[in-house]
Parts: C-alpha cells; sequence; structure tokens
C-alpha cells in the first residue's frame, strides 16, 4: 500500500508550510517531496543566510532552524496519516498543536553549496511526542549537519 499522499491533500500541507509558516518564505524553503514516512525540503544560498563571508558558508542557526523545520515537516506528514479523513479543521488543529520540545544538532562540516537539501524521518511517534532524525545534504551530496529533536503532537 502507497504512503504517498493525494493531491488535494498535498496542497493543504503546502499551503501550511508556505503560508501559514512565514519564516519559511524567509529562508526559501520548499517542500521538495512529501509521503508520510519522510519529507525533503530545499532551499538555494543566499547572501542573507550566511555564517562566514569570506568562506561562504551557511549561518549555523539557519542549519538549525531549517533542521527543525524539516523535524516539524515529518511530524505534520505523520500527524496528517492519522487525521486522515477527518475534516480540514481537525486537521489543522492537529498541526497547530505541533512544537519543538528539545533538538540536538551535530554540525559535521562547512555549510558551503548553492543549493541545500534537508530530509528527515521519524525514528518514534507517540499520542504525546514524536522523536525525528533530520539531515542537511549540499548539492554536492556532502552531509553538513545532523540533527534529533524531540516534538510535542497532543
Amino acid at each position: 500500500m502507497s504512503n504517498s499522499i493525494k493531491k488535494q491533500d498535498v496542497q493543504a500541507l503546502v499551503e501550511h508550510f508556505n503560508v501559514i509558516r512565514p519564516f519559511n518564505k524567509v529562508l526559501g524553503l520548499s517542500a521538495e517531496s512529501m509521503d508520510t514516512e519522510n519529507a525533503c525540503v530545499h532551499f538555494i544560498m543566499r547572501e542573507e543566510l550566511l555564517g562566514n563571508s569570506v568562506y561562504g558558508t551557511l549561518h549555523g542557526g539557519v542549519i538549525s532552524a531549517i533542521l527543525d523545520i524539516t523535524g516539524g515537516f515529518v511530524v505534520f506528514l505523520d500527524l496528517f496519516k492519522k487525521v486522515k479523513g477527518k475534516s480540514r479543521e481537525k486537521l489543522m488543529e492537529q498541526l497547530t498543536k505541533v512544537a519543538t520540545i528539545d533538538m540536538r544538532v551535530d554540525y559535521l562540516r562547512p555549510g558551503i553549496g548553492q543549493e541545500f537539501t534537508a530530509s528527515g524521518y521519524i525514528l518514534r511517534t507517540g499520542k504525546k511526542m514524536a522523536v525525528v532524525r533530520m539531515e542537511l545534504h549540499s548539492d554536492k551530496d556532502v552531509l553538513i549537519a545532523v540533527g534529533t529533536a524531540s516534538y510535542i503532537v497532543g
């Protein structure tokens, strides 16, 4: 059985990702792929995201924020699967309850590149909390940072 999300459902999630979450727009994030098991978001390097202008590397805070957003998005997708078939209002009510409890980021290499992709997947989910693993890769497929985060879901 496929875990792909229907086209009309994707529209609701993209709206939530891009419109209800304006910080995603500031970072230039776009949802690259979505299914009920994982998610990928993509962004292009811009001057505003630099942490070190001499070396042209991503700011550590940007890396952390993007990993957190990716983890939250994975939780949204997992919740979406659980409330599937319920009203849009019920879905949005559930999605607005998601919040980061704790996050650890390991910076492995400098964030050098023109484009980046962050991905994540659920490690464990329960009635009140979900744990997600995230990764950030450059356009050269270099692993830049990894993160693990806990999110409140209920």
